[in-house]
């Protein structure tokens, strides 16, 4: 029988990345947790590259990440990371029982559809550029929203180990990159104490320490 592992040492796939983003960084865990052997094209956010003629035939969106995996193309990093979890099963980020499962997604998603996209990188720009905000508002409007889910995810935070508990679910791939971002934006952490443990310990991991912005960025 052929060992699943075997099948993730596939030089073909191309993630799409920008060193900086959130999204990216949560695919990056993912591939390096599962040990998929993947090449990086940087997509400068900064340069405008997401906007490229070239970058918009593969993702219509001009957003990132994008993965080419099998022939195809992948946009999204939650549905990336659901393609990466039914092609190669270990290590699991979202249990298999619907009850476990419909809990794991709706943590994941306090960061992924709550918090991370009213804080990215366009909409940042557009508060200073369309509505005049001082770096001062954009600063107060990052640390609210970031606050209003941390707040509720620390009630639902495990004492003891992960959020998968002994081994990161997809919940815990979504938190670091956001400690990653309340850290870069200057928040006061210590009203998290329990997600600041988590984020500690995930970052102890090899897989997730190759995966931060540092150990990837460019040049």
């Amino acid at each position: 029988m052929t060992d699943q592992n075997d099948l993730q040492g596939d030089p073909g796939v191309v993630l799409h990345d920008y060193w900086r983003s959130s999204a990216c960084y949560r695919v990056r865990i993912v591939l390096n947790l599962k040990g998929v052997t993947y090449r990086a094209a940087p997509v400068d956010l900064t340069q405008g590259a997401q906007a490229r003629d070239d970058y918009l035939a593969l993702n219509a969106q001009g957003l990132v990440p994008a993965l080419e995996i099998d022939g195809a193309i992948l946009t999204q990093s939650l549905a990336i990371i659901d393609y990466l979890d039914a092609k190669f099963p270990r290590p699991h980020m979202v249990p298999a029982d619907p009850l476990r499962r419909s809990r794991t997604l709706a943590l994941a998603l306090v960061i992924a559809a709550d918090v991370h996209p009213i804080n990215n990188m366009r909409v940042l720009r557009s508060l200073r550029e369309d509505y005049g905000a001082s770096e001062q508002q954009v600063e107060r409007w990052i640390h609210h929203w970031i606050s209003a889910g941390f707040e509720a995810l620390e009630v639902a935070a495990p004492e003891d180990g992960l959020f998968g508990g002994d081994a990161p679910d997809l919940t815990d791939v979504c938190l670091v990159p956001q400690m990653y971002n309340a850290r870069r934006f200057e928040m006061d952490l210590q009203p998290y104490p329990r997600l600041t443990r988590i984020d500690a310990e995930m970052r102890q991991i090899a897989a997730v320490a190759a995966a931060t912005p540092e150990a990837v960025r460019p040049g």
